[in-house]
């Protein structure tokens, strides 16, 4: 089926992206609530989720930032943790591949786990309209900058505990969208279970981070990638006389 780009795509990506603002929040707000002990700025912080726009990478920046800050240790720990983004990418192909310029473009700055895994969904019920990611993303990325400023100056106003349950909002958040992703056991249990083991295992054996992270999701993407594009046996067609 052909790929179009519509705003009434764009429509239903937003409107399929409400519910993720609920978790968006929370997480947002650790973001916010860390950057202002950092001492960065109400406007830093905003400048920095609007344009690195990665909860992930921005958390562990902001764990490696110190006075003064180590530019390129956080800049380059930021880069190891978005390689995820790559097969994330390679992924999203049956829509990206049919876009040009700034459609290409903006999708691509657009697209984080949250939206990726909606929009894989939303592609398996039969979308077939690339606005869609787009429409996602866009809100996804507002309703992020908003709320990493309001933990920002939520932090300001109230003092909170590293105990405290809005600092499991990060980990929660990536947890939740895998039900968005499930299929099936036979199809999804394999790669999910060789992630978390590999990443268990890089842990153990005390490896660095992100390394734990990005090794877990590198062995699942690739076994996932393997078992996408195994061709299937189809039976050969009797001749007809």
């Amino acid at each position: 089926m052909r790929i179009t780009f519509t705003r009434a795509g764009m429509m239903r990506g937003a409107w399929r992206g409400l519910p993720l603002l609920i978790g968006t929040a929370p997480f947002g707000a650790v973001v916010g609530v860390i950057a202002l002990g950092r001492g960065l700025s109400l406007g830093e912080t905003i400048l920095m989720s609007g344009v690195v726009f990665a909860g992930a990478s921005q958390l562990l920046a902001l764990e490696l930032w110190t006075d003064p800050p180590d530019i390129m240790a956080a800049a380059i720990a930021a880069l190891v943790v978005n390689i995820r983004m790559v097969p994330i990418g390679a992924a999203m192909s049956f829509w990206l591949d049919a876009l040009r310029g700034w459609r290409l473009w903006g999708s691509l700055f657009l697209t984080v786990d949250q939206s990726f895994a909606l929009s894989v969904a939303a592609h398996r019920e039969g979308e077939r309209d690339a606005g869609f990611l787009f429409g996602l993303g866009i809100l996804t990325w507002i309703g992020w900058v908003v709320f990493t400023a309001a933990g920002h100056i939520l932090g300001s106003v109230v003092a909170l505990s590293p105990q405290n349950p809005l600092f499991f909002a990060a980990t929660a958040s990536f947890v939740a969208i895998l039900a968005a992703l499930w299929r099936s056991p036979r199809q999804d249990v394999p790669p999910w279970m060789l992630a978390a083991g590999t990443a268990i295992a890089a842990q153990a054996l005390r490896l660095p981070p992100p390394l734990p992270l990005l090794s877990g999701a590198f062995a699942g993407a690739i076994l996932a990638a393997v078992r996408e594009t195994r061709a299937p046996r189809l039976p050969k067609e009797e001749n007809r006389a």
